[in-house]
């Protein structure tokens, strides 16, 4: 009886230790606090094919067809047609007014790079008896070995495709039969640097004028040195800052103490200290309150269980009012104001003797307006996922590059990953924008102005 009262006393020691962890082993941005962007180490589940679902196109979706190149954008043009008949041998004549049966081929040329050298020849002069060199032009003096459309692939590979130096050494050397050594690649990436830095400036300067700013960060290793990348995304572009600290400072280094505007995040603590600095406000993610409720509802019994349950039903309430607005017409601002004071008393009503639901419960009482600010605000979303989109490429660029080695480096990503977010808010092209920075850059022109002073 001793030995099976002690074992029974060991295993009610044990199996609370064993939930806890299987809870944490459990966890991923579905039901806690964690970002989307953790997931990626993670397998995906594997969706079950079923004799039910074809391969392929599925019935009722709209065909996509490649649309032709226009005519203007040919380079050539082969046409193909019999001189005698094929059957008879006897003569034959096109038929104009049936359509040619067309396919078009692209393909690249034998040899895609050209090779140039520029002299500069001295010539005498008989009148002053001088020799004078003609100087070779600035632009293509600083542009070196490699010109600006060269200069701009190479950027274009290391920024967008997270591609090492061997990567890029090993495609120039068999796709265009060139060799440059690492040296000579950190060159002309420093050069890239220097052609869009006052692209970065000028949109760094411009996030203290926004009125609706979403902020996120995420983890960075410099030589081994834990920092944290910092995004803010507003609704025309998008500003990355690499820093050794994740807290106030940084915000207050980047927006300043005049800041009024909105700032949309998670609930960690540099944005209440910041906050009770400056002026702003915030929209605290629904996204993060969500997946937190969902844990608690799946990992929690009894009144806490309950409790989760009816404050998500009253969050997803809430949302199908807003869904349904152009149904609702008149009745929405009536339905809409109910619905939010129904999450307000299901999160403050009978919350239960749980830690992690007494926390939250709190954040209502303390801040149930900054959950709620995005109803009144036009233009601000409930959630901090834009931000979070905007930042999973980073990561995924950590986890092939292992970060960066040099603070020269750090404002290369800093620069290269604002560009690259920024065109994609925009539909625009990164490459075009990158070559036209570099030719400007080179001929010691002012940067695109696209982009300069321009939110």
């Amino acid at each position: 009886m001793e030995q099976l009262q002690a074992q029974v006393t060991e295993q009610a020691l044990r199996i609370p230790e064993l939930e806890r962890k299987l809870a944490a082993a459990t966890k991923d941005s579905t039901n806690s606090s964690k970002p989307p962007s953790s997931d990626i180490v993670k397998p995906g589940k594997r969706r079950r094919l079923t004799g039910k679902t074809k391969r392929g196109g599925q019935k009722g979706h709209k065909r996509n067809l490649r649309q032709a190149l226009p005519a203007d954008e040919l380079d050539w043009l082969t046409q193909y047609s019999y001189e005698v008949c094929p059957d008879c041998g006897g003569p034959v004549q096109v038929d104009t007014q049936d359509p040619a049966s067309v396919l078009q081929q692209i393909e690249v040329v034998a040899k895609p790079i050209e090779a140039t050298e520029h002299q500069s020849l001295r010539c005498y002069c008989a009148a002053c008896q001088k020799t004078h060199a003609c100087p070779i032009p600035p632009e293509v003096r600083k542009a070196g070995l490699c010109g600006p459309e060269l200069t701009s692939i190479i950027g274009f590979l290391k920024g967008a495709c997270h591609a090492s130096f061997s990567t890029i050494r090993k495609y120039l050397r068999d796709v265009y039969g060139l060799q440059l050594s690492r040296g000579m690649l950190q060159k002309i990436i420093n050069k890239v640097s220097e052609a869009i830095a006052p692209i970065y400036e000028s949109l760094f300067d411009n996030l203290k004028a926004e009125r609706v700013l979403n902020v996120d960060e995420t983890g960075h290793r410099d030589r081994g040195q834990k920092m944290w990348t910092w995004c803010f995304r507003s609704n025309g572009f998008t500003v990355f800052r690499i820093d050794p600290r994740r807290s106030s400072g940084v915000l207050l280094d980047v927006l300043g103490e005049e800041f009024d505007g909105v700032i949309g995040c998670d609930y960690f603590s540099a944005y209440h200290k910041y906050r009770g600095l400056t002026d702003c406000a915030v929209q605290f993610c629904f996204a993060h309150l969500i997946r937190d409720l969902r844990f608690l509802k799946e990992h929690s019994s009894g009144r806490t269980h309950g409790w989760a349950g009816r404050l998500l039903d009253a969050i997803r309430d809430m949302f199908r009012v807003i869904h349904d607005r152009e149904k609702l017409g008149e009745r929405f601002d009536g339905e809409l104001e109910d619905a939010a004071m129904m999450v307000l008393m299901r999160a403050t009503y009978r919350v239960p003797n749980d830690p992690k639901a007494c926390n939250l419960a709190r954040r209502f009482e303390e801040h149930g307006d900054d959950y709620l600010r995005f109803l009144t605000t036009p233009g601000l979303e409930p959630t901090n996922n834009i931000a979070e989109r905007a930042i999973r490429f980073v990561v995924i660029d950590r986890r092939v590059t292992q970060g960066s080695k040099s603070e020269q480096g750090q404002r290369w990503l800093e620069r290269i990953w604002t560009l690259m977010a920024t065109c994609e808010q925009r539909g625009l092209s990164l490459f075009d924008c990158l070559r036209q920075a570099v030719k400007q850059h080179l001929a010691g022109e002012p940067p695109p102005s696209l982009f300069a002073g321009d939110s």
